[in-house]
């Protein structure tokens, strides 16, 4: 595969992902929802490292923000502080003891707020490739 074809694969997984985020939120499955969500944003970052590296597979990490400054994506302030609370929705949906002390924090409000910010980090990341 070529690197535009590696970057394809990121963004249009991404996007697929996106309408499994909205059906989850549509039905009530809010921590699913955000882990997802989070997933969305990280695959953006995976294609945003196949652009600026010479190697086309990126590292299996899901910190979000460290994929992005190891792209020299120039997050932010307000991005990067957004970005590094989002991490912990990668943990919730693995582990058990996550899950258990995050879930209820998850309520529609909640994830409604997060949502909303993370569709603006996705439409810039997207615009940036």
């Amino acid at each position: 595969m070529t690197k535009a074809e590696h970057i394809g694969y990121w963004v249009e997984t991404a996007q697929n992902d996106w309408v499994a985020v909205e059906s989850m939120f549509e039905t009530k499955n809010y921590l699913h929802c955000l882990f997802w969500a989070h997933l969305v944003l990280e695959k953006l970052a995976k294609a945003h490292w196949v652009k600026t590296h010479e190697d086309n597979i990126p590292p299996k990490v899901h910190n979000v923000v460290w994929l992005l400054e190891e792209s020299n994506v120039d997050l932010g302030e307000d991005m990067k502080d957004f970005l590094e609370g989002f991490n912990k929705f990668q943990l919730s949906g693995r582990y058990p003891d996550y899950t258990k002390n995050i879930y209820k924090m998850c309520t529609k409000e909640f994830t409604y707020t997060q949502l909303e910010k993370t569709k603006e980090i996705r439409q810039c990341l997207i615009e940036m490739l």
